[in-house]
């Protein structure tokens, strides 16, 4: 059995995360929260537009593999996006969004102000922020008859899986199951084994989970 090539393990965040500065009267509120894709990351920017929508700016910044983009929403230039994004960076974080909404307290920080609270108060909602390492998965599609199905059900329970679509057919059921690409193998070989090889199966390229 031949398994694809799949991106590297990434770590990202396990939960949504907030962490809340005051720096010269202005209050600092940053939002950190996994996103996989930059259509995700910002809807999470809409929500929050929609949720703090008095607020003087949004800026913020995402990192989702090679991919990244960043505003500073109003800001000066280069004060705010930028350094959020250093900060995810620093981080060591991937497939992340953070912004951090700004509540303006009278009194002008300066460029150099901004960029230590933007990318300061971004680093530290990142830094306490609960963490998961995401290993991407190859999907197996298994085909079983459905004599078979307690083996099939057996073998979900010995292995590391990620259960996914069931679907029946007039001969038996057709599963998705996610599984570690050094699993992949000995996954397809015990269920041929455990239904004499009458069940078959599909390996193909999944996006990470």
């Amino acid at each position: 059995m031949t398994v694809p090539d799949l991106p590297p393990p990434f770590t990202t965040l396990a939960a949504p995360h907030r962490f809340d500065a005051v720096a010269l009267g202005s209050e600092f509120l940053a939002f950190a929260k996994r996103a996989d894709t930059p259509e995700a990351a910002l809807a999470q920017l809409a929500a929050l537009r929609a949720r703090y929508p008095d607020a003087s700016h949004h800026p913020w910044a995402y990192r989702i593999g090679s991919q990244y983009r960043f505003s500073d929403d109003g800001e000066p230039g280069g004060t705010a996006g930028a350094p959020i994004l250093r900060a995810i960076e620093g981080q060591g974080v991937d497939h992340v969004m953070v912004v951090v909404v700004r509540y303006f307290g009278g009194v002008k920080l300066g460029t150099g102000g901004l960029v230590r609270t933007y990318g300061g108060t971004a680093a530290e909602c990142l830094r306490t922020a609960p963490r998961e390492t995401v290993r991407p998965r190859v999907t197996l599609t298994a085909s079983v008859p459905f004599e078979h199905l307690s083996a099939l059900y057996h073998l979900l329970g010995t292995f590391d899986v990620e259960r996914g679509e069931e679907a029946y057919t007039a001969s038996g059921v057709n599963l998705t199951v996610g599984v570690y690409p050094e699993d992949a193998g000995a996954f397809a070989a015990a269920l041929r084994d455990a239904t004499r090889g009458a069940a078959g199966g599909d390996l193909r390229h999944d996006s990470p989970t």
